[in-house]
């Protein structure tokens, strides 16, 4: 699994690796019954706590995306794909929601806004 943790992000690194194996569920990349790496191989490899990755999987589970099975690990839940679609456009609305009211508190006009988030599609 090909999981890239950015330590100078403001976002703590289990929702960092929340985030990303959310998105290979969504993707595919990770189908149901795939098991995911343990605890201590993951933490090994990303050369972070173990109690992190411990803390990632907890709410991974928490969030209906794996089921841990005591002694055999953690696997991916199969889930409803248009689900999980639907739980990353929530995340993405709470954002969007954020910067605009980051914009709004600095001064710029609601067209402003609409003009930088269209500049911003055409760049990706």
């Amino acid at each position: 699994m090909h999981i890239i943790i950015n330590h100078s992000s403001m976002i703590p690194i289990y929702e960092q690796i929340v985030d990303q194996i959310k998105t290979m569920i969504v993707d595919g990349a990770l189908t149901a019954d795939t098991c995911l790496p343990s605890v201590r191989a993951l933490a090994g490899e990303l050369k972070i706590s173990a109690l992190t990755v411990k803390k990632a999987y907890d709410a991974l589970e928490q969030d209906g995306f794996t089921v841990t099975v005591h002694g055999k690990g953690t696997f991916v839940k199969a889930a409803n794909q248009q689900l999980l679609k639907e739980e990353q456009k929530k995340e993405v609305e709470q954002l969007l929601e954020q910067g605009i009211s980051k914009g709004r508190r600095c001064g710029i006009t609601d067209d402003e806004m609409r003009e930088l988030f269209q500049l911003l599609l055409e760049e990706e």
